[in-house]
């Protein structure tokens, strides 16, 4: 997590003994508020004060001799400025170089010139030091210093990266490639745009065009499994998956977390939960995701992520799951908790612009650039509501598309009320996109047809958010193996021997428990099953159950 460092007084002077004399007078007074870095080499210093440029560090103070071999004080002190033009800059000179040192601040614009030597410090050099730093920190700013994105607006790749920053909580900071900064940070550290999306780490590491497990790994996080066996593999992070994991931790069961992407599902991309329990003012989806990853860790749960799982086989009791890796991890039992995702656009041009102007879901992390544009929300749902109501903040122009009348039969009242107390929102019933169309790589304009009268028409539009549909994450189940309905979502429970055709796929004499799949042991919960209510509540609810099933079918063997 990104800190707050200490400011660096930075001292050059090519006579040893005065530098440490210097560095021992600088420490006494200042090592509680600075840190004091010091060097004999001009050209020495330079490279350090770039390497600290990279590293997001801050100079508050340079002090130079004027006479050193390397180059005179006055070009070392221009030359670190390019670099930390807001430092204050003050020149270490004998007395038989004052002119010097005058003729240095009036073209130049030094600060300070400071004579050799400065014995008593308390008289002659910690004055004008502490001048010179109350005036530097009322005036600084300090820079962001976590991890900085460094891409594209337009650049799906730079959205990935974004969305999975965002996603799994870690604080970013976004610069455009192309501004003043971004060029500025490009030189710096010797990239360029060919290579986006640059990543800066906090320590002055630089990513290029990294993948999201190259990354994950970067920041510590983990994407392989420890053990070899667990008592319950969780596939899926969502509101169902930690709440399955809370309650396997908590209950000592060995239990690992699998996530392909970042935790908390679609609901962690939630600007706003208004209606769930306990939490009256309601909270972000980003804040109920804190929370639980939280709790799962504290319980000792393993989490992997991003890493997907590819296949499920049953051998000799245990279930083993292939993970896109290639690595295999075997377990007594599974709860796939994959939840939803949207459906795509069925529009033409809607892939081309997938990132670029076309974004699934709430993507916060576009907001801020919607900034007084004009923008659509397809989608009828809350997640849609949700959506539009904190885009709204920023955008001009929020137009919400459904292809029914209204919103009545597929929105909370609550959220209608909110849309319709929103003057920059507006809602277009029996509305549809046919064409998504742009230049420079990115959205300029939407084709619209109203399905009422059968007409369509062209207008402007700067973005396009999507929140329709709900399409299970099962792609990687085959179909037999695990048995889902006609849509793709799980079949649990009792649904199992609802007909004959599908009883013959359940192998025990006992009934299936809840939830249930047609593997014993394997279990469904959330959004991924059939027959699921799609709350966060009745997910959550879920994922707690199924771990109370998990202990009924442990018990068995």
């Amino acid at each position: 997590m990104a800190t707050i460092k200490k400011p660096i007084i930075l001292s050059v002077d090519d006579d040893q003994q005065v530098l440490r004399s210097l560095k021992r007078d600088l420490r006494n007074q200042y090592k509680n508020d600075y840190r004091i870095v010091s060097t004999i080499s001009a050209t020495e210093a330079l490279a350090a004060v770039k390497e600290l440029k990279k590293k997001g560090e801050t100079i508050a103070l340079f002090l130079s001799d004027q006479r050193m071999p390397e180059m005179l004080g006055v070009d070392f002190l221009e030359k670190a400025k390019v670099f930390f033009p807001k430092a204050k800059r003050a020149l270490l000179t004998a007395y038989s170089d004052t002119q010097a040192a005058i003729k240095a601040i009036n073209d130049v614009q030094l600060d300070y010139y400071l004579l050799k030597p400065w014995d008593p410090p308390e008289e002659k050099l910690y004055p004008v030091l502490n001048e010179l730093l109350e005036d530097w920190r009322l005036s600084f700013r300090p820079e962001f210093s976590g991890i900085r994105v460094l891409g594209y607006q337009y650049s799906p790749k730079s959205h990935n990266i974004k969305d999975w920053l965002a996603a799994n909580l870690k604080p970013y900071q976004w610069v455009d490639a192309f501004g003043e900064k971004g060029q500025e940070l490009l030189s710096l550290h010797s990239c360029n745009t060919k290579e986006l999306p640059v990543i800066i780490l906090e320590d002055g590491k630089v990513l290029t065009d990294p993948s999201l497990p190259a990354l994950a790994e970067t920041l510590g996080m983990s994407a392989t499994a420890a053990d070899d066996l667990y008592d319950v593999v969780i596939v899926g992070g969502g509101p169902a998956g930690m709440a399955a994991a809370v309650y396997g931790g908590s209950e000592g069961l060995k239990t690992l977390l699998i996530e392909k992407r970042a935790p908390g599902g679609q609901a962690g991309t939630s600007s706003r939960i208004e209606n769930y329990l306990g939490f009256p003012s309601g909270l972000s989806g980003s804040e109920l995701t804190r929370r639980a990853m939280a709790q799962t860790l504290r319980f000792g749960v393993e989490v992997i992520t991003p890493r997907g799982v590819e296949d499920i086989r049953i051998q000799d009791n245990y279930k083993i799951l292939t993970l896109d890796d290639g690595a295999e991890v075997k377990s007594r039992a599974v709860i796939l908790t994959t939840g939803v995702q949207y459906r795509k656009l069925p529009a033409e041009g809607a892939d081309t612009f997938a990132g670029a102007g076309v974004y699934y879901g709430a993507a916060i992390t576009e907001a801020k650039a919607c900034e007084d544009r004009v923008i659509y929300v397809v989608g009828g749902g809350n997640s849609a509501g949700q959506g539009a109501v904190y885009l709204s903040k920023f955008a001009r122009e929020v137009h919400i598309l459904i292809r029914r009348p209204d919103l009545t039969s597929s929105m909370s009242s609550y959220l209608i009320d909110q849309i319709d107390a929103i003057d920059n929102i507006k809602v277009h019933g029996f509305r549809q996109i046919r064409k998504v169309c742009g230049d420079d790589d990115h959205v300029q304009r939407l084709e619209i047809q109203n399905l009422q009268e059968n007409t369509t028409f062209e207008t402007p539009a700067d973005a396009v958010f999507i929140f329709i549909g709900a399409r299970p994450r099962t792609e990687w189940i085959e179909r037999g193996q695990i048995m889902t309905d006609e849509r793709g979502f799980v079949i649990t429970g009792r649904d199992l021997t609802t007909t004959a055709e599908r009883a013959k796929n359940w192998p025990m004499e006992r009934a299936p428990f809840l939830l249930e799949t047609c593997q014993p042991g394997v279990f469904a919960a959330g959004d991924v099953r059939s027959g699921a209510m799609n709350r966060v509540a009745s997910a959550v609810g879920e994922g707690a159950m199924a771990i109370k099933f998990v202990h009924a079918y442990l018990a068995e063997q």
